[in-house]
Formats: C-alpha cells, sequence, structure tokens
C-alpha cells in the first residue's frame, strides 16, 4: 500500500489535489458498495445537510445527497477493514507529512439520479477540525455521459474528476471549493475527512 499512499500524497503536494487509483482494492469496494446498496434499500440513509452539530440546514436546492455515517461500532468486517486502511493511511501521513491527524470521520454517499451538491467547501466556520478531505469512489463502468463529476474550483480553470471505482480524491478541507455535477445515474462513495483536534 506504500506505493499508492506515495502517489495519493505526491500528486497532492504537486498539484493540492490528490488522486490516486485504486486505493480501494476491487474487492474491498465491491464490499462496500454492497453495504452501501443494502442500507440504501432498507431506507437507512438520511438526507444529508450542510453545517455541523450545532447547526445542520437541509435544503435540496444545495445539496441531494443520502448518507451513512460509518462507525466501528456497527461492527460490519468491510467498513472495519475500510478502518484499518485508514489508520494505516494516517499513520503514514503523519510520518512523512507531518501532519498531526488524530482523528477521522466517514459516510456513505449515495447521489440518487438527478442529484448534486453546489460548490462549498469542507471546512467550518465555527470548527476548523477538519484538515483533509478525502473522497472513494465505488462507481464500476462509470462513464463521461453518467455525469457526477466532482468539481474543484481553481485559477487555471475547474478540474473535473470522474468518479470512478476504487479512485480516491485527497485534498486540504479549507482550501478547495468543490461541487458535484447533476449525476445521471446513481453515485456512490465514502466521503470523509482527517480531523485535527486542537
Amino acid at each position: 500500500m506504500q506505493q499508492i499512499f506515495d502517489t495519493l500524497i505526491n500528486s497532492f503536494i504537486e498539484s493540492k489535489v490528490g488522486i490516486a487509483e485504486h486505493f480501494l482494492s476491487d474487492r474491498l469496494a465491491g464490499h462496500l458498495k454492497e453495504n452501501l446498496n443494502t442500507l440504501y434499500k432498507e431506507n437507512n440513509m438520511l438526507a444529508a445537510g450542510t453545517g455541523n452539530k450545532e447547526l445542520v440546514l437541509k435544503d435540496k436546492l444545495v445539496r441531494s445527497d443520502v448518507i451513512y455515517w460509518l462507525d466501528r461500532k456497527h461492527n460490519n468486517p468491510y467498513e472495519n477493514e475500510f478502518f484499518d486502511l485508514m489508520d494505516a493511511f494516517i499513520l503514514y501521513l503523519n510520518s512523512e507529512c507531518y501532519t498531526g491527524i488524530t482523528g477521522y470521520e466517514f459516510h456513505y454517499t449515495l447521489y440518487e439520479e438527478g442529484s448534486f451538491y453546489k460548490k462549498h467547501l469542507d471546512q467550518f466556520h465555527n470548527n476548523e477540525s477538519r484538515q483533509f478531505s478525502m473522497i472513494m469512489y465505488l462507481n464500476a463502468d462509470w462513464v463521461e455521459e453518467d455525469g457526477g463529476q466532482l468539481s474543484i474550483t481553481r485559477a487555471e480553470g475547474d478540474q473535473q474528476i470522474t468518479p470512478v471505482n476504487g479512485k480516491t480524491v485527497f485534498f486540504r478541507s479549507n482550501e478547495m471549493e468543490h461541487e458535484v455535477l447533476v449525476t445521471n445515474k446513481p453515485r456512490l462513495s465514502i466521503t470523509g475527512w482527517l480531523k485535527r483536534d486542537r
């Protein structure tokens, strides 16, 4: 995994947006996708909002995805394998880049057909604990016509990233404005943040 970790970190250092293919193995991505689809079919996913625990706003004109928070307490073997991977990545990131990350939070995300998320930053005005954003995609056989690109605002022009299975995107939560363009079919991911408590 060190080579994939290096790819993600080095591309972040070079361009402020790290990208690594197959950060999630096809096997693990498949099991996580199966978990997500089961949660969705059983109506366990909730409409996402903006803001944090102190102030959550749910406005479908801003974002229209549904989410489910991951937690080791759920004792799902594949989600725990995902957490083990994140623990290993954070250990490596802290040792190589001295980032001081102390924790994380992740949720499943599903954008139904026609869903989107308008341009935003991931760090809250009243809480700076989110340091890095990470998105890991769970979409096999995705093509450009399916839409749902992650569009990152850049001075030289927006960078659009296709949500292909296993791909991971990594950037600073307080720097990169981004949006999810309208998706033309269900779009699945794990989304989260690496945090540093002050």
